[in-house]
């Protein structure tokens, strides 16, 4: 979402385009042929300005050696088998059902239950039925709702989840905050506030990024363990007060003050676990307020999206991406796989006025891309947020922009052409 001004825009981490809901009528599959003197900018179209994916991402070095160095000092038993454990216990979980759902699914089984009791009992009076009823009521809450049960994070778990989340966790982030070093080049932050800190891959990530022009980094977590591993990882694995990254502040509550404000603030992996939507949204609004310029909100891409849940806000349409990484080296070779992340960027100014053309949306690619002998297979989420299919053809679309799709993958963008009429029709083969 885009506040410019007093007018709201919403920002999808499909599209990434601004647009005004009063505006947002309808998305053209049509396109005009690609003028690439305005949009590939002298490129090449491998190398198109809507490439937004990463190579397979690594651990910055230092990161690399100070984790090896934490975990082989901790000497964690079984540490392989109960990170992979803990990888899929997270991947697994549902969000906690909501007091409101819970009630409603409570009025819908006691209805369900009288009418079992009214066929069994046409004639005679139960004085027992409604206490019957209840305990049925009851049982079958406790046999069918969710039980989410919160995780609390000690250094036992800490040291297991550096072992299992910490360079995927790492390629989410990257991924996600490269979209605004791409897409916003004259960005340069001053200030990071880190909120659900964890191991401070959000610390390694926008450095890795803006390196020294951060000046000031806040990470806030309410495990002072967590808190402890990740100033471990900055001084290489040791307790030595020599840090890799200066000016990285560990706190376990949010700053006070509502004056104060960070250029860059970001959420990873938080949000789920915070108990109820109104937890989350207070959080989203609280550190919406503490934003300068960007807030960027990445969650696990699971089916049970957390970020989905506050589309109608309207925030974001439930979307994944995927990045690929090298793992961390727990023995002397590093698996090469693939992390599901979903994630949501918010900007205070008006980045999007920058693309003065009024010929062209950007799109996202929101699936596979299949490249067939003759035409590119693209699945699209255009600018207000509607499903596209659209099969584009050199002879139709132009060289450039069939070009621009076969170099293109799921998670970039390619520009939508507007055409004068509504003439050609969405292709689906």
């Amino acid at each position: 979402m885009y506040l410019l001004g007093c007018r709201m825009y919403v920002k999808c981490s499909r599209c990434h385009v601004a647009l005004c809901l009063k505006e947002a009528q309808r998305c053209q599959s049509s396109a005009a042929p690609l003028e690439q003197a305005d949009f590939l900018k002298g490129a090449p179209h491998r190398k198109h300005p809507g490439v937004t994916n990463l190579k397979t991402v690594r651990l910055p070095e230092q990161l690399q050696e100070a984790a090896q160095s934490v975990l082989k000092r901790a000497e964690v038993k079984s540490l392989t088998e109960r990170a992979h454990k803990l990888s899929n216990f997270l991947w697994s979980r549902k969000r906690a059902i909501e007091t409101s759902q819970l009630r409603e699914k409570a009025i819908l089984l006691e209805k369900k239950f009288l009418e079992q009791e009214r066929d069994i009992h046409t004639d005679a009076i139960d004085h027992k039925l409604e206490a019957r009823i209840r305990k049925r009521v009851l049982s079958e809450l406790r046999r069918t709702t969710y039980n989410r049960t919160p995780l609390r994070y000690d250094e036992d778990l800490g040291l297991v989840y550096m072992a299992a989340r910490l360079a995927g966790g790492y390629a989410a982030v990257l991924r996600a905050l490269n979209e605004i070093k791409k897409r916003d080049p004259l960005f340069v932050p001053c200030s990071l506030l880190d909120f659900g800190s964890g191991l401070g891959t959000c610390t390694w990530a926008s450095h890795t990024l803006w390196g020294d022009s951060l000046k000031e980094y806040v990470c806030v977590d309410s495990s002072g363990d967590m808190n402890t591993l990740a100033e471990q990882l900055l001084s290489g694995g040791s307790e030595v007060d020599n840090p890799v990254i200066k000016q990285v502040y560990f706190r376990q509550f949010l700053p006070v003050s509502p004056t104060v404000q960070f250029d860059l603030v970001i959420a990873a992996f938080s949000l789920s676990e915070l108990a109820t939507l109104d937890e989350r949204l207070n959080v989203i609004f609280t550190l919406w307020r503490k934003t300068n310029s960007y807030l960027v909100l990445v969650e696990n891409g699971t089916k049970d999206e957390h970020l989905s849940e506050i589309s109608h806000k309207p925030f974001l349409l439930p979307c994944n991406f995927t990045q690929f990484y090298y793992s961390l080296a727990l023995s002397r070779s590093q698996e090469r796989q693939q992390e599901k992340f979903s994630y949501l960027i918010i900007s205070r100014s008006a980045e999007e006025e920058a693309q003065k053309s009024e010929h062209w949306d950007m799109t996202r690619l929101i699936a596979k891309v299949h490249r067939r002998p003759r035409h590119v297979q693209c699945q699209l989420c255009c600018a207000n947020g509607e499903l596209k299919q659209l099969a584009v053809t050199a002879h139709r679309h132009g060289k450039d922009m069939y070009r621009c799709a076969r170099s293109s993958d799921w998670g970039d963008l390619l520009p939508m052409f507007h055409a004068e009429d509504d003439t050609e029709h969405d292709e689906t083969q």
